[in-house]
């Protein structure tokens, strides 16, 4: 009996130190990124000089591979797809069912009536879902982990959800660690912002947002009233205006026949609601358009029915063959229509135009940030009516960032092809520094949470010299930080020692800007312009003489600081501030974002940390004054880490897992010392 109690107490201890070393997360579902993409960069330049992935193994993490399609066709040694594994039956046959993973697996390496961007390239199929609705968190992990094994240069994840989960990004975490670059989709839960989770929150992967697509359906549109812009999305189905249309703006009801009798529709711009309020009666888009173009209105406004906007599609099954939309039909949100429906009571004119626009972010690309310390996503790639393969022979026209995403891995087996040596640090910065910033509809550039760098550009990224590492700058100031500097690595790939210059374009003039390049190293510094607290975001154009890079740029104004100073790997911290504080937590987090440690400080009683691994550390402080709490930011650079402890780097075994080994060795000590004292 005293046996079973000393085995039970045992397993209590070891139960508690794993649990404690999970952190006591769950297995939680991924929700496939499952909508129609498209697609629109072309990669013949690199085609044409021979590069097309030959020799780059791709690991599409997803619903399988139907590797019976001719595009695809073949697996195992000789074929398309030369290896995987299905995780949801547990054999050694990823066979799709679904389609999601072969239309990703097409944009990336169809080599057959479509061809991928890196149609060379061969497959690693890894079945994770059979659905496409959903996988187990604990699926994708292994999966990362068998692609590492398996010799995986590229992992694609098209899919996430718009929360964290941290086993997903250790499992990044090491493959990036083990030279494997990894591509996710951003998520397909737009415009919110902050909707980008594990996977692509994390640091180490490229993220890539979703754009719309070089065809005609690639329309957008503006509405301005009095000057301010009201913002309105095209319905499916409707063609671009040859001119803007101006005219009055009436109230039509809910857009029925009934409604427009006694309205003065002719020549004007319709204002109606969205359905109808007659219970179970449907009023389709396609009646509304048609009923006011009867009427003689020039355009169509559908206001939402209910909070937010909505994207609307004027053909379906039940317009008919002859159905064809002749006006302008554009969407709002129901906030908007209300307030545009209190206006025009008085005479209210509005402009409206719809036009062609291929690199507009599509309304469902998922919107960072996810971190105060780096910007996400990194770019965005064609993502809206992608023509690619699909099972069973197939070919889809889709939609989403799932199909965005392989774009981009398509373009990194290019890379790795032409030059086999670079790190997934240096790829994911040739592709972020060289795609296109892009602009919204009024030409105003689209903000880094929405949009990153911009959109891919695959022959640039196949031309670059240039490495840039990191790939943006971050600049923290106030009026007790008045300057800062932050560092740009520069490494050339013809190993030439380059000619730079750089620009610097801010959305606001709060911040002055310098550098001076040496070695390879770009020194920028910022000055404060102006004391107002706020976030202000810009481009660092870099040109080395034959080509410009583009490097994001945030510069975040406060009334306080944080000070950080490295004594040895010991941080110590230091707050100012004009208010009289009491109190600040220091948050210190490592460059995979992972939190190192806490400390309080006070303005009489200070506390350090110790850092035991060599690299960059970002701070966070929140400080406390009066009934506030103030959050800044600082970064930092330790060359030399504190001695005295282990470093977990260096053992080469993750954290928690070692923490899990060390549970186990000590209960197995504790039991034994105590059995035999009895």
């Amino acid at each position: 009996m005293k046996y079973q109690k000393i085995i039970f107490c045992a397993l209590v201890v070891l139960i508690g130190t794993i649990l404690v070393s999970q952190k006591m997360q769950p297995d939680t579902t991924l929700d496939i990124l499952l909508d129609k993409s498209s697609k629109y960069v072309g990669a013949s330049y690199p085609h044409d000089l021979g590069f097309n992935g030959n020799g780059i193994k791709v690991a599409v993490i997803d619903t399988g591979v139907d590797y019976n399609h001719h595009d695809l066709l073949g697996f195992g040694p000789s074929g398309k797809v030369i290896g995987g594994y299905d995780f949801v039956e547990n054999d050694n046959s990823p066979i799709d069912t679904n389609g999601h993973g072969t239309e990703v697996a097409g944009i990336i390496a169809a080599d057959g009536n479509l061809k991928g961007i890196a149609p060379a390239a061969k497959i690693l199929a890894y079945r994770v879902s059979d659905t496409g609705e959903g996988v187990s968190s604990d699926l994708i992990v292994k999966a990362i982990r068998q692609a590492v094994t398996d010799g995986a240069n590229v992992i694609n994840i098209s899919l996430g959800v718009n929360r964290t989960n941290e086993r997903i990004d250790e499992a990044i975490n090491y493959a990036v660690k083990n030279g494997v670059v990894v591509i996710t989709a951003a998520g397909n839960s737009g415009p919110d912002p902050r909707t980008i989770g594990s996977p692509g929150k994390d640091p180490n992967t490229i993220t890539v947002g979703a754009t719309y697509n070089n065809i005609t359906s690639s329309l957008v549109a503006t509405l301005q009233i009095d000057g301010k812009r009201v913002q309105v999305l095209p319905m499916a189905g409707i063609k671009p205006t040859s001119e803007p249309v101006v005219a009055e703006i009436v109230f039509g009801k809910y857009g029925r026949a009934e409604d427009l009798v006694g309205i003065d529709a002719k020549g004007k711009i319709l204002l109606v609601e969205r359905g109808s309020d007659k219970k179970d009666e449907l009023v389709y888009f396609s009646d509304k358009e048609k009923n006011s173009a009867d009427a003689g209105a020039k355009a169509i406004i559908v206001y939402n029915n209910e909070p937010g906007i909505f994207l609307g599609e004027l053909t379906h099954k039940l317009t008919g063959p002859d159905y064809k939309p002749t006006i302008p039909a554009v969407s709002i949100s129901r906030e908007d229509g209300l307030l545009l429906k209190n206006i025009i009571q008085n005479k209210t004119v509005g402009t409206l135009n719809t036009f062609y626009h291929p690199d507009f972010v599509s309304f469902f690309s998922s919107r960072g940030p996810v971190s105060p310390f780096y910007i996400k996503p990194n770019l965005v790639a064609p993502g809206v009516f992608v023509n690619t393969t699909s099972i069973k022979g197939n070919y889809n026209l889709t939609s989403g960032t799932s199909f965005a995403a392989p774009h981009v891995s398509g373009t990194a087996a290019i890379l790795l092809q032409k030059n086999p040596k670079l790190t997934p640090y240096e790829i994911n910065s040739i592709i972020s520094t060289t795609a296109d910033p892009i602009s919204d509809t009024y030409g105003t550039p689209f903000p880094l949470e929405i949009s990153g760098v911009g959109r891919l550009n695959v022959t640039k990224a196949f031309n670059a010299n240039l490495v840039i590492t990191p790939y943006y700058v971050i600049f923290d100031l106030s009026p007790y930080t008045k300057t800062q500097t932050s560092l740009l690595q520069i490494k050339t790939i013809n190993q030439e020692s380059p000619k730079i210059r750089a620009d610097f374009k801010l959305n606001e003039d709060a911040a002055g800007f310098d550098y001076s390049f040496g070695g390879n190293r770009l020194y920028i510094t910022s000055s404060l312009a102006k004391e107002i607290p706020g976030e202000y975001q810009g481009m660092i154009t870099v040109d080395d003489g034959t080509m410009k890079y583009h490097v994001p740029m945030l510069v975040r104004i406060s009334a306080s600081s944080v000070g950080v100073t490295d004594d040895d790997g010991k941080l110590n911290f230091r707050v100012y501030s004009n208010d009289t504080w009491s109190y600040a937590k220091i948050s210190v987090y490592n460059k995979d974002d992972n939190l190192v440690s806490t400390a309080s400080i006070t303005p009489t009683k200070s506390e350090s940390i110790a850092i035991h691994e060599a690299g960059q550390y970002w701070i966070e402080a929140d400080i406390k004054a009066k009934n506030d709490t103030t959050r800044v930011y600082n970064a930092i650079f330790v060359e030399s880490p504190a001695k005295g402890q282990i470093d977990f780097s260096a053992v080469g075994i993750p954290q928690r897992q070692l923490l899990v080994i060390v549970g186990i060795i000590g209960t197995i000590s504790i039991v034994g010392i105590m059995i035999r004292k009895k």
